[in-house]
């Protein structure tokens, strides 16, 4: 079985990561501090279907050989978006679990 190679799906997986760890980050924002029950509730929701989202183009980035599988294992720990976040940039400095590609992981289309 071949490893995969980060192509343009890749890039939009990373960019994605970042925006749902703001969610994330945002949600354990409110939550911990008093007084802030719908702002609470707003970025709970944003990180919920957020995380959804991740998830499933995660998994299609996987399915279609542009990142490897450890990738979604890294997202589905309980730190979620912490985890897809450690993930590419162990895939980007280590090439962890990628084949080689022609061009550069961290080049935008």
């Amino acid at each position: 079985m071949r490893k995969p190679v980060p192509g343009k799906l890749f890039v939009w997986v990373k960019r994605f990561s970042w925006v749902e760890l703001g969610f994330f980050g945002g949600l354990m924002l409110f939550w911990l501090m008093p007084g802030f029950e719908t702002e609470t509730m707003v970025f709970g929701w944003a990180h919920g279907l957020g995380f959804i989202a991740l998830c499933l183009l995660i998994w299609v980035a996987c399915v279609r050989r542009e990142a490897p599988y450890t990738l979604l294992a890294a997202t589905l720990t309980p730190v979620g978006p912490v985890g897809s976040v450690i993930g590419i940039e162990l895939i980007e400095r280590r090439r962890w679990g990628i084949g080689d590609s022609p061009q550069k992981v961290s080049e935008t289309p």
